[in-house]
Formats: C-alpha cells, sequence, structure tokens
C-alpha cells in the first residue's frame, strides 16, 4: 500500500478493520481480531467494539502468527472457527451467516468455505473444532491452505454473491479500481 494501511482505509466514514469487525460481531459468539501490538493504530478502529484483540509479536512471520495466536486465544468450547481476512470488504453479514447456516445444517462437521459465484474459492472459511489443533500448528505465510488441503474431503463450498469471497484489496491501484466499481466513497484514514 506504498505506507497507507489499507485496514484503516475508510468506507462510508468508517476503517475497514472496523467495518468487518463489526460485521463479524454481528454474526459470531466470539470475535478475535487480530494486531501487530495493542498499540498499533488499527487498534483505535477498534474502540467500543466487543471484540477480543490479540497483539502478534511474531506478525513477520506471516499469516500463520496470525492465526496460531488468534485460535490459541479463543476461549474453549466452540462448535468451529472462522477466518475472515480484515482486508475482503465486500464480504457482509449475510454472507458469513450462510457459512454458518450451513455448518449447523451439516450431519457430520464439515469445512464451510465461501466462493465467487462462479466458484472461484476464497473466504471466509469455517473450520469445525476438531481442525483448531491443527490451526495452531501452522508455520509460514500460506495461511490455514494446508489444514484447507487436509481436510478437502470433507470441505463443503458455498457460493457467496459476485466476487465477495475472492475481492482482496492489497494496493492503491485495487482500491482505486474497487472504489469506481462500486461507487463506495473511499478514503485513507
Amino acid at each position: 500500500m506504498r505506507g497507507t494501511d489499507k485496514l484503516t482505509q475508510q468506507i462510508a466514514g468508517e476503517p475497514l478493520l472496523r467495518r468487518q469487525a463489526r460485521r463479524a460481531c454481528a454474526v459470531g459468539a466470539h470475535v478475535v481480531v487480530t494486531l501487530p501490538d495493542h498499540l498499533h493504530p488499527r487498534a483505535r478502529a477498534l474502540s467500543g467494539l466487543p471484540v477480543q484483540p490479540v497483539a502478534i509479536p511474531d506478525s513477520a512471520e506471516g499469516m500463520a502468527a496470525s492465526l496460531r495466536r488468534a485460535v490459541g486465544m479463543m476461549p474453549r468450547g466452540f462448535d468451529g472457527v472462522m477466518i475472515l481476512p480484515a482486508d475482503m470488504p465486500e464480504i457482509d453479514e449475510a454472507d458469513m451467516q450462510a457459512l454458518v447456516d450451513s455448518f449447523y445444517r451439516s450431519p457430520h462437521p464439515m469445512v464451510q468455505q465461501g466462493t465467487a459465484e462462479d466458484g472461484t474459492p476464497g473466504h471466509p472459511v469455517l473450520f469445525p473444532a476438531d481442525c483448531i489443533p491443527a490451526l495452531r500448528g501452522l508455520t509460514g505465510d500460506a495461511g490455514a491452505r494446508e489444514v484447507l488441503h487436509a481436510n478437502s474431503h470433507r470441505l463443503r463450498r458455498i457460493p457467496l454473491p459476485g466476487r465477495h469471497a475472492v475481492t482482496d484489496l492489497d494496493t492503491p491501484e485495487a482500491w482505486e479500481d474497487w472504489r469506481r466499481e462500486t461507487g463506495e466513497p473511499c478514503a485513507a484514514e
């Protein structure tokens, strides 16, 4: 992002991180948000939300560090854990709820993965509780791909509207394109 923080980009006057955390709170029983540290500017975006901020001192390692620590800090007793990258602005409450509903309709614990309308795999991903030990053991910057692959025999893909599951804004150009396509009034914080 060439010096700007994608997670503090404003969408309709709200930082993206806050927006996605708020959406997750509307669906989830417990929301964990990872931060580089508790004093990071992103922490201000979460002020007043009922979320558990978790500092990731080894964040330079990659996504696995965030996933490991977030899953490790969750209270026990959950049926599953949903992974939602905060830089995916089109994922909304209805998308997350679709995965939760499918999860609970299944007669056996299954991994639920959001896809674009055309079937392209994306996010969010909801893992049953028996996957938590594997998530706690992740390394590197591939996120939870190895856990997803190891559970491909019990994977249910859930089509979400349009490109919700795959729209990931990592560059200023991606933000500009998305603003132009959606008409969203976005600007850096």
